[in-house]
């Protein structure tokens, strides 16, 4: 057989073991099975959770009028993006947790994969749209109302969701040309592209540098956003003169500031995971999937006046509490 002939021939047989390639088994968490009911309880509580706050957060938004400013569109969009992004991952999860046959098709790997990379990648650009409309709130005032108009707004949060699906489009192209001769075995609770990585037969390096590109074209730009606009915020804030002035200024940062370090700080956690360790990337990705969603509402509620007293309003019209 000639080198072009066994070209060929190699080639046919990967697209044949490509196509043979149906689904995909989730092997979950590593754990007992006798604490498998006590791992779905905790993924069912905190779910619920992220449900409850993430839903509630949202209809507050959306029924007070006193809450239709541009910082809370864009905390209704970010509420909309945890829920998403959680409920693309936690119900399959779940089943699997107490399932004896851990399978997701080929499809709905692909489906999970893009739809949790497009609501990562947006929530990203959203944040830094957050900490832009801080900028514009504390250092210039008075061209506010115009420099974050309604439209703005909706074009900011229109080209975050535009950034994630095109990122996810690149990412699912990437991982799924590879070829999945190896094995179908994915070691982890739901489909990512380092496990998918690993049991691919195919040369996988286009798909490092396609991931390391998205994330360096991804963090870099919001990461600078956000530092910059908050280095002019504290510049801004220590030229006012009275203690109450700055408090007030700093306070409309704060609930941001504490998302920002939770998105971040359980995604590094995630990602700078050593790769020979996949139990502990899975509680870090549990971080990250149930955790974040779960807090940011609160996080928001807690510190944030105008929630609260939206949510104290909510809470006296209910009958029951009467």
């Amino acid at each position: 057989m000639g080198d072009k002939e066994r070209d060929n021939h190699s080639e046919v047989t990967d697209f044949i073991h490509h196509s043979e390639v149906t689904d995909f088994i989730l092997v979950g968490i590593r754990v007992r099975p006798e604490l498998h009911s006590v791992i779905f309880l905790l993924f069912l509580i905190i779910y619920g959770m992220v449900l409850l706050g993430n839903l509630s957060m949202i209809g507050i938004i959306v029924t007070d009028p006193r809450l239709n400013t541009p910082m809370y569109f864009f905390l209704g969009n970010l509420s909309v993006i945890d829920l998403s992004y959680s409920t693309v991952i936690v119900p399959k999860a779940m089943v699997n947790i107490l399932s004896q046959k851990k399978t997701i098709s080929f499809v709905g790997c692909v489906a999970q994969l893009f739809l949790y990379a497009l609501f990562m990648v947006t929530e990203a650009f959203v944040l830094a749209a957050m900490a832009y409309d801080r900028f514009i709130a504390i250092c210039n005032p008075l061209l506010y109302s115009v420099r974050m108009s309604r439209s703005v707004c909706v074009q900011l949060v229109a080209g975050s969701y535009l950034c994630g699906w095109v990122s996810s489009i690149l990412q699912i192209s990437a991982t799924f040309s590879m070829s999945f001769c190896a094995s179908r075995v994915i070691d982890h609770f739901y489909c990512d592209s380092n496990p998918i990585e690993k049991i691919s037969c195919s040369n996988t390096f286009i798909n490092k540098m396609v991931s390391l590109s998205l994330a360096v074209l991804i963090i870099l730009p919001t990461i600078i956003v956000i530092v910059v606009s908050y280095m002019y915020i504290v510049s801004t804030v220590l030229k006012i003169h009275s203690n109450e002035g700055r408090k007030k200024a700093f306070s409309t940062c704060s609930s941001h500031l504490g998302v920002v370090s939770l998105l971040y700080g359980t995604v590094s956690f995630v990602y700078l995971t050593p790769p020979n360790n996949p139990e502990l990337r899975k509680i870090a990705s549990v971080c990250y999937i149930l955790f974040t969603p779960m807090l940011n509402p609160l996080i928001y509620s807690l510190r944030n006046k105008d929630v609260k007293d939206a949510v104290k309003k909510v809470l006296c019209k209910t009958p029951f509490l009467y």
